[in-house]
């Protein structure tokens, strides 16, 4: 494994931004039926307006001092590293939030809160496999063996007891965090419900509400889950693609950030052109597109048993597929369910001050 010393993550190398340039400069757009847009995935007009953008315009190294000037910090010496973004509260006392965040993002996702919590000490890590993180000898984790090394590094950094807010595979990590270590989590604050939940060991005393969630859940995964299933079944062949052409990587990433956000079909009304590309190029300089794989290709067993952590629940209409409060509920101590009019999939970017408002609701509930 490369050892890591720097907190914060390395520069890229220029030769690295030299290579996608080039490689964006020599894009082949490829030949599809007309005037369908976005209806059979990514829109070919927007995506060759994006790479030329990329090509031409866009500056890496502005964001990229902005991203390293986060107060980082490095743990797990003697065992699975973990690069977080650490940042303490004036008031020693002040309870410590975990921000966990899910795929196809990283860090980037809570830029947003970070200045809305500043009264808290914040944790963000940047996953296992995911851009930003700390090489490790795996290259990519399961959630569980995430929820592992994000306990180790939250002990290092003094943390004993502490809120844990997460979205999508954040959420996974969440709950094996919770059911492994309920001494050490006060609270949860979650977006959404794993969809591991009604697609593996689906409860049989469904009541009516609950049966038309799961038939939702499977129309969706029918209709638009068709990443999940290659991400989980084959993600080595994919990664190929999308690792070695930064067009193949942005359509992939694109895509989704324009279909789970609350955007009216249009990605720009909730990212600006370049910060699209900042979350894309994050993938390509760190090569992490492949690893981040790795939790849907070992999603493995849930927790057994509900999880008796106090649970606050904030949910957004434009996300994936959005469980009911008797659902949720089997699983986790539900004691607090906000729905929201407006928001997706990343809320904690589309919808900051809401967001916040469900994370301090947690830290309520924490006591």
């Amino acid at each position: 494994m490369t050892s890591v010393t720097s907190p914060a993550p390395a520069p890229v190398a220029q030769a690295v931004l030299d290579d996608l340039r080039a490689r964006l400069h020599a894009y082949r757009r490829v030949p599809l039926p007309p005037g369908l847009g976005w209806e059979r995935g990514v829109d070919g007009d927007y995506l060759a307006e994006l790479i030329d953008h990329w090509a031409g315009a866009y500056d890496w190294r502005e964001h990229e001092n902005r991203i390293r000037s986060l107060p980082w910090a490095l743990t797990g010496a003697g065992g699975t590293p973990v690069r977080t973004v650490h940042r303490r509260a004036a008031e020693p006392g002040a309870t410590a939030v975990l921000l966990l965040h899910g795929w196809p993002d990283s860090i980037l996702r809570f830029e947003k809160v970070l200045p809305l919590l500043s009264d808290l000490h914040l944790v963000v890590p940047a996953l296992p496999g995911f851009p930003f993180a700390a090489p490790v000898d795996r290259r990519g984790l399961s959630s569980a063996a995430m929820a592992e090394a994000v306990a180790g590094a939250m002990a290092e950094l003094g943390h004993d007891r502490y809120v844990v807010s997460a979205g999508d595979v954040g959420c996974d990590v969440a709950e094996a965090l919770a059911a492994a270590h309920p001494d050490r989590v006060a609270a949860l604050h979650l977006t959404d419900v794993s969809q591991y939940r009604f697609l593996v060991d689906t409860p049989r005393d469904l009541s009516a509400t609950e049966r038309a969630y799961v038939r939702h859940g499977h129309e969706w995964q029918a209709a638009e889950g068709g990443y999940m299933h290659e991400q989980s079944t084959k993600p080595h062949t994919l990664a190929v693609g999308l690792g070695d052409s930064p067009a193949g990587l942005a359509a992939w990433i694109l895509e989704k950030l324009r279909a789970w956000t609350d955007c009216e079909g249009a990605v720009e009304n909730v990212f600006t052109r370049d910060e699209v590309l900042t979350w894309i190029t994050a993938y390509w300089v760190s090569g992490a597109i492949g690893t981040s794989f790795t939790p849907y290709a070992e999603s493995g067993a849930k927790p057994a048993g509900r999880i008796e952590v106090p649970t606050a629940f904030t949910v957004f209409p434009k996300d994936l597929v959005n469980a009911p409060r008797a659902f949720a509920a089997r699983f986790f101590d539900v004691r607090s369910w906000v729905e929201h009019s407006t928001g997706g999939h990343f809320a904690a970017w589309e919808c900051p001050s809401e967001y916040t408002a469900g994370v301090r609701t947690a830290v309520g509930l924490a006591g």
